[in-house]
């Protein structure tokens, strides 16, 4: 697989992990489609390992949404805004502390965000509880599954 089909996976994998962060776009299953394309593409064992591996956690992330309680976050500026600055808190969590570092991450992003609006921890911390009772865990989940499956896709391109 060339340098340019690879910069273009990339593109809709980081397409995907943005499309979580919005409501109404299908951010896991482009992160899916994307692996799906590379190992079309690159046939090969560690590929397909990859896309069986996305494929499970899709649906274990699916499963583990719908078990949740079915709370959606609403479309205001500062939801919009909090999943943002969450979603920005998980990525760098992710990447700091691999795998583990992007539940943390995000509840600090979250707590960050609610901290500079409202002023005071307690305050902050009540939005933050508010915020993941709201749908917050949703996205949560849904990100945390985009991130394993970029991360392994990541890791089988580098090891070649």
């Amino acid at each position: 697989m060339g340098a340019v089909d690879l910069l273009l996976v990339g593109l809709v994998v980081l397409l995907g992990l943005c499309g979580v962060l919005l409501p109404g776009m299908p951010g896991s299953w482009l992160v899916w489609a994307a692996v799906l394309w590379w190992a079309l593409k690159d046939p090969r064992p560690p590929a397909w390992a990859v896309l069986v591996g996305a494929t499970v956690v899709l649906l274990l992330s699916r499963a583990v949404r719908w078990a949740l309680p079915s709370h959606r976050l609403r479309a205001e500026d500062s939801e919009g805004r909090l999943t943002v600055c969450g979603g920005c808190g998980a990525l760098l969590g992710f990447v700091l502390l691999p795998v583990v570092g992007a539940v943390p991450g995000f509840l600090a992003g979250v707590y960050l965000a609610e901290r500079r609006r409202l002023g005071r921890h307690g305050d902050a911390v009540a939005a933050l509880r508010s915020a993941m009772r709201s749908g917050g865990w949703s996205v949560l989940t849904e990100l945390f599954a985009c991130l394993l499956i970029t991360g392994a896709w990541l890791g089988a391109v580098f090891a070649g």
